[in-house]
């Protein structure tokens, strides 16, 4: 008779025997076939592998190509050509060249083309199966998968195509390329095409978003925010290497021309321990437990040089303006380039010193053969870059205030005798002259003195009116200046007598004063915008295509 423990083992036991949870026929079946399944993946992916070695292994090209630290047989390159000498290369020339990817694609499995770009320079390069150097179809194939903007070193023979390429700025020379290795490779998904940015830009004055537009094309325009959020990219395109080109050019011209007539290039301070010209549009930082300003200008240090004995004296650097103005024309920081210079008999040595200055810098852009061909660059996206008219005798156009009120009273639009002009004035009185007189440049002198800093002279026989004048081009002001006020009491009462009155003992004023104090020469001078000369002289749209990286109230990056 079997016990009670017997029992109940006996009855676990026909439990596990009806137990369901085994797995079903159909199961088996799902898991044979996964099973399969992944048992044929692993053999195709060997196949693959084993088939890509044997591609390799057969690849006559492969130590032609790659990315550069994997091309261990490489010869060191001897010599580099840049883009820009290929214009005049010669047939069957071999080159090495350091370029970017502007384009690539693949024509047949024998076949591909890149467009290498330097800078501004363009030109085809060619990738054909066999050749003397046995290029192979996985070389062709990896030449045409490179991402664009990523930059390589190719090294190929100069050859002279059937046609001119004319989507290359080299149209009569193309590359066969002899060897490819990637140096640097891009993002294959870019926030916006170097190739679009080359389009024109929208013309519009507001722009509400950064997305490209469309045009009637269908093709993207990357709007003036877009550009400048992806300055880097932006950058890259023909025009903008050239407008900066230009920019670099005008600095130049301004320091041989200063150099040429003796003045000395000072460097003085961007900081300052109080809100001096004024108070009025300066910038406010923490500096270390007090504060300090960013200056508006260099004016007060060009002064205290000149009281130094350092008669003529000029600087570049960067200017700032608290001022909350969104305008085509300004920024909260820009390039200066100022002068100062004493006086000898009368302030229109300076004046006339400031007008042959920047017809030295205008003329030379006109004539040089590099300015030159930079400005057909940018008039290619912006029409008009080179139609800056100046007089034929190159000589300067000068008018009084008195003299353009007339001429703006007279073509019937409102101006006020000892009323600064306004922008639409301004413009309005460019369109005038440029009729009149066929220039684009022109000075404007004796502006009424209610409308002029406290340092500047008035006119000894008309005190409502002063010895100061502003430089124009194309009706828009690209410089202010003066006679400074060089004696100690009269500059104190000047400023005494200012809205608002300022307090020459103060801190901020007191070492500026004390110069005049211990005698100073006569002197004047004035401060030019660098960016807004080669926007007017160009005819661009807005102030910031002419500035790298721009600073307006609504900008701190990039």
């Amino acid at each position: 008779m079997a016990s009670q423990g017997d029992q109940e083992l006996s009855s676990r036991a026909k439990e596990d025997e009806g137990d369901t949870s085994a797995p079903s026929k159909n199961a088996l079946k799902k898991a044979a076939k996964e099973k399969e399944r992944a048992e044929k993946a692993a053999r195709r992916q060997e196949q693959e592998r084993q088939q890509k070695e044997q591609a390799e292994a057969n690849d006559t090209s492969r130590n032609l190509y790659g990315p550069m630290q994997s091309a261990s047989d490489r010869r060191p390159v001897q010599k580099f050509t840049e883009l820009a000498e290929l214009y005049d290369a010669k047939e069957d020339q071999e080159v090495t060249v350091d370029a970017r990817i502007h384009n690539a694609r693949v024509q047949s499995a024998k076949l591909a083309f890149l467009v290498l770009r330097e800078e501004a320079h363009t030109i085809q390069a060619v990738i054909a199966e066999g050749g003397s150097n046995k290029i192979s179809r996985q070389m062709v194939k990896w030449c045409g998968g490179i991402n664009a903007e990523s930059i390589v070193r190719a090294t190929g023979l100069v050859k002279q195509p059937k046609e001119p390429v004319t989507s290359t700025s080299i149209s009569n020379f193309e590359l066969h390329i002899e060897s490819i290795y990637l140096i640097s490779e891009a993002a294959q998904m870019l926030p916006v095409q170097v190739k679009d940015c080359m389009r024109a830009p929208p013309m519009h004055d507001e722009e509400s978003k950064d997305e490209p537009e469309i045009d009637s094309q269908g093709l993207p325009v990357v709007s003036l925010n877009a550009r400048l959020n992806n300055r880097v990219l932006d950058g890259r395109t023909a025009a903008n290497q050239a407008i900066f080109q230009l920019q670099s050019g005008i600095s130049n011209l301004f320091i041989e021309f200063m150099n040429q007539n003796r003045f000395t290039w000072i460097n003085s301070s961007r900081l300052a321990g109080a809100a001096t010209e004024g108070g009025a549009g300066v910038f406010e930082i923490k500096y270390f437990d007090t504060k300090a300003y960013l200056t508006q200008s260099p004016q007060f240090f060009k002064q205290m040089a000149i009281a130094m004995d350092m008669k003529r004296v000029y600087e570049i650097g960067p200017v700032f303006r608290a001022e909350n103005s969104n305008t085509h024309r300004h920024l909260t920081e820009f390039t200066g380039l100022d002068f100062e210079m004493v006086i000898k008999n009368d302030y229109h040595e300076v004046l006339a010193f400031g007008e042959k200055l920047m017809l030295y810098i205008i003329r030379n852009l006109q004539t040089r053969a590099e300015f030159k061909r930079l400005t057909k660059v940018v008039d290619q996206v912006f029409p008009g870059a080179g139609d800056f008219k100046l007089p034929a005798d190159d000589s300067a156009l000068r008018l009084t205030f008195a003299e353009a009120v007339k001429l703006l009273n007279d073509a019937g639009i409102e101006a006020g005798e000892f009323d600064d002009l306004s922008t639409p004035q301004e413009k309005a009185l460019g369109r005038i002259i440029r009729e009149k007189y066929s220039t684009d440049f022109y000075t404007i002198d004796k502006f009424p003195s209610a409308v002029r800093p406290f340092y500047t002279m008035p006119d000894p026989a008309n005190p409502k009116v002063s010895n100061s004048y502003d430089f124009f081009m194309r009706g828009q002001e690209i410089m202010s200046g003066a006679q400074r006020i060089h004696e100690y009491n009269q500059l104190c009462e000047c400023m005494r007598a200012s809205d608002p009155p300022l307090d020459p003992l103060s801190e901020g004023f007191r070492h500026y004063t004390d110069a005049f104090k211990y005698g100073c020469a006569p002197h004047g001078g004035g401060g030019l915008g660098l960016n807004r000369i080669l926007q007017f002289y160009l005819g661009l749209p807005d102030i910031r295509f002419a500035t790298m990286f721009p600073r307006d109230p609504g900008r701190l990056a990039p």
